[in-house]
């Protein structure tokens, strides 16, 4: 069984999917220490357990083809049924994006694409280093306090750059909008890309989105 919290149709509004059309599950638990950025703070406990068959189910009833997985932490859910999930997507052809923290070492075989945020506590971005060889991007909260430490990274991991995306930190649409030109000229200097977040640009606040 898997710990669910929600799941709804929309549009992934951030990395290299932002405006697909998605099928989104979100699984509940996260890894300690927690994120204070974080904004599905609602995922961190509770949930309903639900079947393999259960979420099958549900994306086929969506009519999606692209199913974003995503938490919480949905790795830690991994040996609890979400490998058996992963393989029988991809047996019926439906696309899968990951979004993890790496705090959860990426599975060896894991079929469905990556997205790996890593989070930044305590001066340090907390990350399992193999997860970093096996995420296809990587994708880091943007600020003034974080921006020296994402090159530094960058640089220490020999990380190549078309695989690395700035999101500007902010939970709130004036947030985000206020941040955009400093990441925007971050990565023209860098080569970084630049993620959006459309779905608080959008809907400022709305959770469910």
């Amino acid at each position: 069984m898997l710990n669910l919290h929600e799941m709804f149709a929309s549009l992934q509004g951030e990395g290299p999917h932002t405006g697909r059309p998605a099928f989104f599950i979100r699984f509940s638990g996260c890894v300690a220490p927690l994120c204070p950025w974080c904004d599905t703070k609602g995922a961190w406990d509770g949930g309903t357990d639900v079947s393999v068959e259960h979420l099958l189910g549900a994306v086929k009833d969506s009519g999606h083809r692209f199913v974003v997985i995503t938490g919480g932490e949905p790795l830690l859910q991994w040996a609890a049924g979400l490998e058996t999930l992963d393989r029988a997507l991809f047996e019926r052809g439906v696309e899968v994006q990951y979004e993890t923290s790496g705090k959860v070492r990426i599975p060896e075989g894991i079929k469905g694409e990556v997205i790996c945020s890593p989070k930044y506590l305590s001066g340090a971005w907390q990350v399992d280093a193999v997860s970093l060889s096996r995420a296809h991007h990587l994708k880091f909260v943007a600020c003034e306090e974080t921006i020296s430490s994402i090159d530094d990274f960058v640089a220490t991991h020999g990380l190549e750059k078309d695989r690395v995306w700035l999101m500007p930190m902010g939970m709130t649409r004036e947030e985000q909008i206020a941040r955009m030109p400093f990441v925007w000229d971050h990565c023209v200097k860098k080569g970084y890309r630049m993620a959006s977040r459309l779905h608080i640009l959008a809907f400022d606040t709305k959770k469910g989105i």
